[in-house]
């Protein structure tokens, strides 16, 4: 069984948190079925914008609506300047990881993470070795996932560096809030996240080659059948810049060329939205065509940037998740501002003794996994599902880690019985460049069935806006 969460709404005896006083003044005072009329609004909204995710495993539908709370999170300015402290804390230490292990891997020489946990990680790029990077910056865009069990007691649950998802619907929520509830934005002063895009071309900006006072920016979609592809357009129109597939671009002299109605445009950034796999194939998986072939020549030479980085991927594995406070005490010389989940590495004998002892205690995840796939909830589980969870671990222990079951912190939530708490995690995107920056908020995402703890967007959960209010 979880231990009881942490109601962010409401304390023990029942009072109203202060933080959410005055939301719950309004909601009390709201005629009956106004937030229900408001919700359709709201459905109605989305689905003109065409906001959709893929459910895989879904065989009614390819894609469908994300569910959208209209009730917010609500953090208070002194908390959220917390968590903002450890966030771009943790975000340097992984910078300076990925920059460490392309080039004089001083880490392995310290003795704080083995050679094998690194270069034989399957995201580990060789080809990105001695490859000198702008500002020493891998991940350029971060999502950091956030899960709270206490009044001030926050666990990373992990770090997504390679193609970090879901700022589109962060911004497409905050937007809906506000045209349906405009009193609650004219009333109270919840600080802005439009900016989000502005602070996402500035931070590619900086990311150019050298030399380059004018940089041409791209974003680099797979096309319109991925499942974020609304994501992928979404950006390229809020910053202004062209929305490109691989076949629209070219290199030639290690540069990289776009075609246009005007002839070919050198590219000096890409956003790139598809895996490393994919982006060559003269260099990785030659099947794809979704890449641009010669596209590494072209970065490594430094004629082009790429955000985030090649070879970002074996900082978000959940193996190398485990080192994370290592790094912020190597690297920078300070304690971790934000704690990892306490975590059994599998490839441990020890550990894989202790977990296959307490399968429905516990939620397993694969190393390499990604988007809530491939788990084990051993509490939500069958003893049946349990039992074949537990030979697919037997058939190699390394590809697995173990968790407890964190009894997530529940935020108010919209449902068919009214408002009622459900289970919450949050995702803030970290921006690097010339200097670390995030708005004040993030992607709240919500488990909509009661009891869930899976909050991802591609099983079904929903997501909520998220309000930081000014201190």
């Amino acid at each position: 069984m979880l231990n009881k969460y942490f109601n962010e709404m409401y304390a023990d005896n029942g009072t109203v948190r202060e933080i959410y006083e005055f939301y719950n003044r309004w909601l009390k005072a709201l005629p009956d079925g106004t937030l229900e009329r408001r919700n359709a609004e709201a459905e109605l909204l989305f689905r003109r914008l065409g906001i959709t995710f893929a459910v895989y495993g879904d065989n009614n539908s390819t894609e469908r609506l994300i569910p959208f709370d209209i009730v917010p999170r609500i953090f208070g300015a002194a908390e959220w300047r917390r968590l903002e402290l450890g966030l771009k804390q943790r975000v340097r230490a992984l910078n300076a990881f990925l920059h460490d292990i392309y080039h004089e891997q001083e880490i392995i020489k310290a003795g704080v993470m083995n050679a094998h946990q690194i270069l034989d990680n399957a995201m580990y790029r060789p080809e990105m070795r001695g490859i000198d990077l702008p500002n020493q910056v891998y991940a350029h865009i971060a999502g950091i996932d956030l899960v709270r069990v206490a009044e001030n007691d926050f666990y990373v649950l992990e770090d997504n560096l390679r193609t970090p998802s879901g700022v589109s619907y962060m911004l497409e929520n905050r937007k809906t809030m506000m045209r349906l509830f405009p009193e609650l934005f004219v009333n109270h002063t919840i600080e802005p996240v439009e900016h989000y895009p502005q602070m996402l071309l500035d931070t590619l900006r900086e990311a150019a080659p050298p030399n380059v006072s004018y940089p041409v920016i791209v974003v680099m979609t797979p096309g319109a059948y991925n499942s974020a592809y609304f994501e992928h357009a979404f950006l390229a129109s809020q910053m202004g810049v062209e929305l490109v597939e691989g076949q629209d671009m070219f290199v030639h002299q290690k540069k990289v060329y776009m075609h246009t109605t005007e002839g070919p445009q050198q590219v000096h950034v890409i956003y790139r939205r598809v895996d490393d796999d994919f982006i060559d194939p003269r260099v990785f998986r030659a099947d794809s065509g979704l890449g641009v072939p010669g596209l590494m020549e072209a970065y490594c030479s430094g004629n082009v940037a790429l955000a985030n980085g090649v070879g970002t991927g074996v900082a978000d594995d959940k193996s190398t998740y485990l080192f994370v406070p290592e790094m912020i005490r190597f690297y920078l010389d300070e304690e971790p501002l934000l704690s990892n989940v306490p975590t059994w590495r599998l490839s441990e004998a020890d550990d894989l003794k202790y977990v296959l002892a307490h399968l429905p205690e516990l939620v397993i995840k694969e190393v390499q996994g990604s988007g809530g796939y491939g788990m084990l909830v051993g509490p939500t589980s069958s003893k049946a599902e349990i039992e074949a969870y537990k030979q697919r671990i037997l058939s190699d222990p390394a590809k697995f880690i173990a968790q407890p079951t964190l009894a997530l912190s529940a935020c108010p939530t919209l449902v068919e019985s009214g408002v009622a708490p459900r289970h919450v995690d949050l995702r803030p995107f970290v921006l690097s460049g010339k200097e670390i920056r995030l708005v004040s908020g993030g992607l709240t995402r919500v488990a909509l069935t009661e009891g869930s703890l899976v909050v991802n967007s591609s099983q079904g959960g929903g997501t909520k806006d998220t309000w930081v209010l000014e201190g």
